[in-house]
């Protein structure tokens, strides 16, 4: 018989798969941008948003803050490489304005980790209260993420029509939910367990408002706000 940690494992290993599915689902807008040569409307900020993100929970996961929790810093730690990778051909393209303001926002969101990780470290001796502090940090800044996919649950309201919210990517977006809740809570961990459970909830009413709106013929005259609703991973 497997025992809890063994179990933990699978569903963490499990969890990283399906959320690199998630990271690359955002892929075929950069495409879109490399291919036009402009960014348009697309916004920086949600991207920005997941890189911080990212890079808290890779320092969460490490075992000098959270023991045994190694494989949330791994998926995450692929999700700074993969976000980092929008985020450069973003400001390769973006024009001369928009390249300062991400400079500067990835300036400030470095010395935000810097400074973290030192305090974290320097006066935190304990795995105790290390895990407290950037579990809390994280927990704000997951909140930001979701802010998202709140937005495009009212235009799908509004507009009657499914077609600015992927089925696979809300479907994805719940298992991913579900999986790390799980994993959270099989050794009670309520810094993982608040977000992911949070996002698990949200994927549900997405699958819901998709069962219901799915047969919708939709209102028209919203097609030019697909590029303002990016879904965050």
């Amino acid at each position: 018989m497997l025992s809890a940690n063994a179990i933990r494992n699978i569903i963490g290993i499990v969890g990283n798969v399906i959320s690199f599915g998630l990271f690359l689902s955002p892929a075929p807008t950069f495409m879109k941008i490399y291919k036009m040569k402009a960014v348009e409307q697309f916004s920086p900020i949600p991207y920005l948003t997941i890189l911080v993100n990212c890079m808290l929970w890779v320092f969460y996961g490490l075992p000098i803050v959270k023991p045994n929790t190694i494989l949330v810093s791994t998926i995450n730690g692929v999700g700074v490489l993969i976000v980092s990778s929008y985020l450069i051909i973003f400001f390769y393209f973006s024009p001369k304005k928009m390249r300062i303001k991400v400079l500067n926002i990835l300036v400030g969101e470095l010395v935000f980790m810097t400074i973290v990780v030192t305090l974290v470290l320097i006066t935190l001796h304990t795995h105790d209260s290390r895990s407290r502090i950037v579990g809390i940090i994280a927990i704000i800044f997951c909140i930001g993420m979701y802010a998202s996919p709140l937005s495009v649950m009212k235009l799908v309201i509004k507009t009657k029509s499914v077609k600015y919210m992927p089925f696979w990517l809300s479907f994805t977006g719940f298992l991913n939910g579900i999986c790390w809740t799980s994993y959270a809570l099989i050794k009670i961990d309520i810094y993982l367990l608040i977000p992911n459970g949070l996002g698990a909830i949200l994927g549900l009413l997405q699958l819901l408002l998709y069962a219901f709106y799915y047969n919708h013929n939709g209102i028209e005259g919203h097609e030019n706000k697909e590029e303002n609703v990016e879904m965050v991973v």
